[in-house]
């Protein structure tokens, strides 16, 4: 083999090393590559509600409480079943665009959401006249300051685009506690990348991983005595299937009412 081809191939096999060292210390650390990408657009309907601070958003389905302090803000929606899977879509992002309406603000500018509630059906009214989230109808009913981001608010309803995007979130997941030293309830928030959680385990200082049920929204429940333990999380995402691992995110003298953040996130 030439000098040159002998310098390339030592070269090439060098870079292949530190790429497998790099992705083995993001692995030990908890952390998963980033591979959730924007999805196509779709074709969808939009309303709005609430006032124009958003505070009737608060709240909501999937459990997040107050919005602003939980790092959601005000720019949510409610998803019509379809689209809220359950709960399986609490946390997930979405750009949106009005569309084909005279009420569209010009350059159909886009504007981002987070799913923090469920848009139920109206099934006393008819699908295409009020009942804009019964089945099988894709539909926001976005936080009033959302929907004025892209189209005039006295339209009530008007086509969208619509498309997944990736979650950008600061900090890292947040774990709000309720139930007892029994029966414990988690709420995740904060989540980046696909902003959704599919599964959910916990570790306490004197247990193994302990497979936590989905309660509703966001929300996972285990029925453990788990009180006196510090305890970790190992969180998966139900876009991305990615893992991460947050360990000792709560002290041994953890408390129901208390949100702890870890130091590990999707992204």
């Amino acid at each position: 083999m030439a000098p040159f081809l002998q310098s390339l191939s030592s070269i090439l096999f060098l870079m292949a090393l530190i790429k497998l060292s790099i992705m083995s210390r993001i692995s030990a650390a908890g952390y998963s590559p980033a591979v959730f990408r924007p999805s196509p657009w779709q074709l969808a309907h939009a309303t709005f509600y609430g006032d124009d601070s958003g505070s009737g958003t608060m709240g909501g389905a999937c459990g997040y409480g107050n919005l602003l302090s939980n790092g959601y803000g005000t720019d949510t929606a409610a998803l019509s079943s379809v689209l809220f899977n359950n709960g399986y879509a609490c946390g997930q992002c979405f750009q949106i665009r009005c569309v084909q309406s005279p009420f569209c603000f010009e350059g159909s500018p886009i504007t981002t959401v987070a799913a923090t509630n469920l848009c139920p059906p109206n099934w006393s009214l008819d699908s295409n006249n009020g009942g804009w989230c019964n089945p099988p109808r894709t539909h926001f009913d976005m936080s009033k300051p959302a929907f004025m981001k892209i189209a005039q608010w006295k339209a009530g309803i008007v086509p969208v685009m619509y498309r997944r995007v990736p979650c950008a979130r600061k900090g890292g997941l947040r774990f709000n506690f309720q139930g007892n030293g029994y029966w414990l309830l988690v709420y995740v928030m904060n989540v980046g990348g696909g902003g959704d959680i599919a599964s959910l385990s916990v570790k306490g200082s004197k247990t193994g991983w302990i497979s936590m049920s989905h309660n509703w929204g966001a929300s996972y429940q285990a029925f453990a005595t788990l009180s006196r333990q510090a305890l970790s999380f190992r969180v998966t995402s139900y876009t991305s299937k990615q893992t991460v691992l947050a360990y000792d995110v709560a002290p041994s003298n953890w408390n129901v009412g208390m949100t702890y953040e870890a130091n590990v996130n999707f992204h």
